[in-house]
C-alpha cells in the first residue's frame, strides 16, 4: 500500500513516527506530508517527507484566535449535559471554531496542494493529525481510505460537541439548519472539482487510530485500531550524568515547545521562576528542560537543580519520581509509560481545566490551572504527589494497561484490512 502521513507540527509528527515505521517495516510506502520547516526532522526520522506549504500554527492561533481559545476553555465538554446546551450555544460553537481555526489551519492554498499531492501519488491510505483536516479533504479528493490518529480527551469532545449540534439541528426547521462546517467542506469539495460531498467521517475519520489506554478511551461507536504509545524524541544524546541513580527523588519539569511559544498570554519567565525557586526548596533532585532564551530572568538556582537545554525524555523519565509539565500530549503520554505520577498545568491553548479534570480522575496526577497558580498552590500538588503513594501506585497500574496493548507492529494487519474495506477501487 502507499500511506501518506499529514502532520502540522514536530510533536505530533513524532507521534506518527513509530507507526509509520510499523507500516514500513510492513512493506508499505510511506510518506509524510509536513510544512518545509518540518523536511528535516521528518527525513531525520529516517522517512520521506513530501513538503507543502502549511498555514504557520502557533502564529496564526496566538494572533489571531484568542476569541476561540478563550471560548473554548469555558466549554467543559468533557460531560455536555445536551438538556443545558441551546442550539444558539452549539452554533455559536460551530460559527466560532470553523472560520476562527479549523479554516485557517487548513487554508484553500494548504488542501490544494495535499490534494495535488494525492492526485499525483495516489495514496491507499491518508493518516491525518486531529486538526489537519485537510488530510481528509485529499482522501475524499481521491478515493482513499483514511484514518483519524487520535492522541487525546479534547479529540473525543470534540466530536461529543459536534453530535450534540447534529442533534439540536434537527429540532430545528430545516431552513435554519445552518452547518458553517459541512458549508465549508462542501464549498471546498466542490471548488476541487469532485463529485463527492461532506460527510461526518471527514471529522472522525473513516476508523481511528487511538494510542491512549483503554481507561482514557471513550465509547463513540467509531471504528478503532487501539496502538501502544512508544515514545520517540528525535534525534537524542543521552548525558553521561544520567548512569547515575539520583540520590534524592529525582523531579524533571519542562514546559515543552507548545507552552513556551503560547502567544505571550502570560509572563513565562515569572512562571519559572516560581516553580524553581519553590522546587529548590525540597528535598529533591530538579531536572529542568529549560531552552537558553527562557532563562534569562530565572533566580539564583540551588545546587540541587539542574538546568538543561535538551534531554530526551524517553530516557529521563524513568529514572524521576515526578514529572511536572504542560499537559502536552507527548510529555503526559511518555510520563505514563514508564510509570511516573505527573503534575500539569492547564488552562492554556487548548489544554482547558476541563481536560485536567479528566486527567486527574485516574489518580496518577494534579492539575494546576494557569489563572489559580501560585508557589503556595504549586508546592502542595507537588508534595502531594511526592508523598502520597497512590499517585505511584495508579501510575504503576497504568503502565502496565499500556504494556498489554498492541505496539504498532501488530496493529498493522488491522489497519491494512479497514484501508482495504475503505478505499475506493479505481
Amino acid at each position: 500500500m502507499r500511506i501518506l502521513i499529514t502532520s502540522l507540527e514536530g510533536s505530533h509528527f513524532q507521534l506518527l513516527v513509530p507507526m509509520a515505521w510499523a507500516l514500513r517495516t510492513a512493506g508499505h510506502e510511506v510518506r509524510t506530508a509536513c510544512k518545509p520547516e518540518l523536511v528535516e526532522t521528518v527525513t531525520r526520522a529516517g522517512l520521506a517527507a513530501e513538503p507543502i506549504e502549511c498555514p504557520p500554527w502557533h502564529e496564526l492561533l496566538g494572533e489571531f484566535h484568542h476569541e476561540a481559545i478563550a471560548y473554548y476553555n469555558t466549554l467543559d465538554t468533557t460531560g455536555v449535559d445536551e438538556a443545558e446546551e441551546s442550539w444558539e450555544d452549539h452554533l455559536a460553537y460551530e460559527t466560532i471554531i470553523t472560520p476562527a481555526l479549523n479554516m485557517p489551519l487548513n487554508s484553500d492554498e494548504m488542501i490544494d496542494e495535499l490534494v495535488g499531492l494525492a492526485r499525483a501519488w495516489r495514496p491507499d491510505l491518508v493518516i491525518w493529525e486531529t486538526l489537519c483536516i485537510a488530510g481528509a479533504v485529499a482522501a475524499v479528493a481521491v478515493g482513499a481510505a483514511h484514518a483519524r490518529l487520535v492522541s487525546g480527551p479534547e479529540q473525543a469532545m470534540q466530536i461529543t460537541t459536534r453530535r450534540h449540534f447534529l442533534r439540536r439541528a434537527l429540532e430545528q426547521e430545516p431552513e435554519h439548519r445552518e452547518d458553517p462546517t459541512a458549508e465549508w467542506l462542501d464549498w471546498t469539495l466542490e471548488r476541487l472539482g469532485s463529485a463527492r460531498r461532506f460527510d461526518e467521517t471527514m471529522l472522525t475519520g473513516q476508523f481511528t487510530i487511538d494510542t491512549r489506554p483503554p481507561s482514557q478511551r471513550e465509547d463513540l461507536g467509531l471504528e478503532t485500531v487501539p496502538v501502544r504509545y512508544l515514545p520517540y524524541n528525535g534525534r537524542s544524546v543521552v548525558p553521561r550524568w544520567l548512569r547515575e541513580p539520583p540520590a534524592r527523588p529525582r523531579v524533571c519539569l519542562t514546559l515543552g515547545v507548545s507552552i513556551t511559544d503560547e502567544y505571550r498570554l502570560w509572563d513565562l519567565g515569572s512562571l519559572l521562576a516560581a516553580m524553581l525557586r519553590t522546587l529548590a526548596e525540597l528535598d529533591v533532585e530538579v531536572v529542568a528542560a529549560i531552552a537558553a532564551e527562557q532563562r534569562e530572568h530565572l533566580p539564583e538556582l540551588g545546587e540541587n537543580v539542574r538546568v538543561v537545554d535538551f534531554v530526551p525524555m524517553n530516557d529521563l523519565l524513568p529514572t524521576c519520581a515526578l514529572v511536572i509539565h504542560h499537559a502536552g500530549y507527548q510529555t503526559k503520554a511518555t510520563g505514563e509509560f514508564h510509570g511516573v505520577p505527573q503534575v500539569v498545568l492547564t488552562g492554556w491553548e487548548w489544554v482547558s481545566e476541563a481536560m485536567g479534570h479528566a486527567y486527574e480522575e485516574q489518580g496518577t496526577l494534579l492539575a494546576i490551572p494557569l489563572r489559580e497558580f501560585s508557589a503556595e498552590l504549586f508546592r502542595e500538588k507537588v508534595v502531594r504527589v511526592l508523598t502520597e503513594p497512590s499517585f505511584t501506585e495508579n501510575a504503576r497500574r497504568l503502565r502496565q494497561e499500556i504494556l498489554a496493548m498492541d505496539p504498532p507492529n501488530d496493529a498493522v494487519p488491522a489497519i491494512e484490512k479497514l484501508t482495504a474495506a475503505h478505499r475506493e477501487e479505481t
